[in-house]
């Protein structure tokens, strides 16, 4: 990925804050943003510095309303002098302790699994450019159906983190396969609850075995080309081989996890050197010194600060921890994520103009993304979601697995067929692995206010069961026992719904919550079941309720109450606490 890309390689992004004379504060301005008139009251901010080249007048001069024309700077304007590269802004004259940043500027944190992305963003003037420089640096793909079309902020969202190991990058040469065109090395799965409440970071191994459906990849040339699938092979192989990308990935997940992944977010080696410099390194632990020949990572038992290539090199090592398998990497690279969540959302880095910059052009310089999240709007609007989400309720887990049995010598793994899929229910139903007082307070507020009045008799409901993901013929079994066994008549069959669901839902109109009470009431349906809306139209003609069976349901006449799902018991961290690895 090329390092330069929307940026001129003379201009360090810490001297792209500039002193605003007329407001005495400091605000960030891009040394190629349109030149815009000193008297402007929409333009306040001094116009780009030049570097002056070699015999120019030395004179200072601001720019005049047509681009690349300079002008006598205006009388009483002042322009700040050029500073030192890479040192922070002086604080002007009785404004100490206010930096960039403040009631005037916005900044979000986005962090990303296994690689990490950073948005600063400016709503002060210069703002936009600065959106539209950080825009050109990210690289997108497009995956088609494998993804979302739209990212959208009510709703609970799911986004694959990929790790490759391809070689990309000066000083990459002797990292992961030689000639290889970048395996997903290292997976994470992060889902983001609707409420924001409470997240899951699962780890995959990359020695899982999976069935990799045929997918369409898109090539460098922007064709599109089908990829034949494969059965029974290595989880990390869904990426780089036979022109597969990301999106054949997502489709992987969704082929052995039931999760529908709606973006996805890459990166390769760079991403680890660069954003752990630009915090000035990130806190690790071990529970025993470790001086790995492989990945050549020296450290002494305890706490140490790591950055760049000793960063990557810690991510890196396997043979030092635990049984020095994959599994056991994967354990200490959560705990390395944590602790760069923590000193990204610190203190000391949010309020340093300096390293906000740094990790802005770091994180999207080093990131791949799919085409519904690639405006840096978008990215924003994401991370603003994301720093909703309480570090204590970011829980760090790993898809449970055991040996492959087919194996004498073990070296790949398979799904633990009894916990792996009560971890992806987990996800699909979007309960926490935390304790979260938060959630549970909105669940019972629902249940009281949506079960809570009259009933209407059960032959006076009306409903057209539909099936959203339940086992086929769902939908005709479940209408037949409400009828017969139930006593509700006016029901029909709705066929199968757009789109499948973890869970069953209720939609009915607000002239219709006496039908609603009645029907949750014969069926257990929790309050958070419910979903207020319109009404559809039966086969009459006359206003019916919708009810959408879930993946949750079993069979006919079975109560349907997910409300009291709980997580399954799996080793897990999370985000806000010190872990020691080894």
């Amino acid at each position: 990925m090329d390092a330069g890309r929307g940026r001129s390689e003379n201009i360090d992004p810490a001297d792209q804050w500039v002193l605003n004379p007329e407001t005495g504060e400091y605000e960030l301005r891009l040394s190629n943003s349109a030149p815009q008139s000193p008297h402007s009251p929409q333009s306040p901010l001094p116009g780009p510095r030049r570097r002056a080249a070699p015999g120019a007048d030395s004179r200072r001069t601001a720019p005049s309303a047509d681009a690349g024309t300079a002008a006598p700077a205006a009388p009483g304007r002042q322009v700040p002098p050029p500073r030192r590269r890479r040192s922070a802004p002086e604080e002007p004259p009785g404004r100490r302790g206010r930096r960039p940043g403040g009631s005037k500027a916005k900044k979000a944190l986005l962090w990303t699994g296994g690689t990490m992305a950073f948005v600063l963003v400016a709503t002060a003037a210069g703002g936009y450019l600065y959106l539209k420089h950080l825009e050109g640096n990210v690289d997108t793909i497009d995956v088609g159906s494998a993804g979302a079309s739209s990212f959208k902020k009510d709703e609970a969202f799911n986004i694959l983190i990929i790790g490759t190991d391809k070689r990309t990058g000066a000083g990459n040469e002797g990292y992961g396969d030689k000639g290889s065109s970048g395996h997903a090395d290292t997976t994470i799965l992060l889902h983001v609850a609707e409420d924001r409440s409470n997240a899951t970071a699962l780890s995959i191994p990359r020695d899982l075995i999976v069935d990799i459906p045929e997918c369409e990849a898109t090539l460098e040339d922007g064709s599109k080309e089908t990829v034949p699938g494969l059965q029974g092979v290595r989880f990390n192989r869904s990426l780089g081989e036979s022109g597969r990308d990301p999106g054949c990935t997502m489709q992987t997940v969704k082929e052995f996890s039931g999760i529908q992944v709606d973006h996805f977010m890459m990166a390769d080696f760079n991403a680890v050197k660069t954003l752990t410099t630009a915090v000035d390194g990130v806190t690790v632990c071990l529970e025993r010194a470790v001086d790995d020949d492989d990945s050549h990572l020296k450290l002494p038992k305890g706490e140490s600060t790591v950055e760049g290539e000793e960063a990557l090199a810690f991510l890196r090592t396997r043979k030092s921890f635990g049984n020095s398998g994959d599994l056991d990497r994967i354990k200490a690279q959560q705990q390395f994520l944590g602790s760069l969540m923590r000193k990204m959302s610190s203190s000391d880095t949010l309020t340093s103009p300096t390293k906000l910059v740094k990790l802005a052009e770091a994180a999207t310089e080093a990131l791949t993304v799919d085409k519904a999240i690639g405006k840096v709007s978008t990215l924003k609007d994401l991370a603003l979601e994301l720093k909703k989400v309480p570090p204590k309720n970011i829980t760090f887990t790993t898809v449970p697995v055991k040996d492959n049995p087919a194996e004498v010598v073990k070296a790949t793994v398979v799904l633990n067929e009894v916990t792996a899929p009560q971890v992806f229910d987990t996800i699909n139903n979007d309960v926490s692995f935390t304790e979260v007082k938060n959630q549970k307070k909105k669940e019972k507020a629902a249940v009281a206010a949506r079960l809570k009045g009259t009933r209407s008799d059960a032959s006076e409901v009306r409903v057209r069961v539909l099936n959203g993901g339940a086992p086929s013929g769902s939908a005709q079994t479940e209408l037949t026992w409400l009828q017969t066994s139930a006593g509700v008549d006016k029901s029909e069959n709705g066929g199968n719904a757009d789109a499948e669901q973890a869970r069953t839902t209720l939609e009915y109109a607000p002239d219709q919550a006496d039908q609603a009470r009645r029907l949750a009431e014969i069926l257990g349906l929790s309050g958070s079941a419910m979903k207020p809306g319109e009404s559809e139209l039966n086969a009459q003609g006359l206003p019916t309720m919708t009810l959408i069976l879930g993946k949750d349901f079993k069979e006919a006449g079975a109560k349907i109450d997910s409300s009291t799902a709980k997580a399954p018991d799996v080793e897990k961290s999370t985000a806000d606490k010190v872990q020691c690895s080894g």
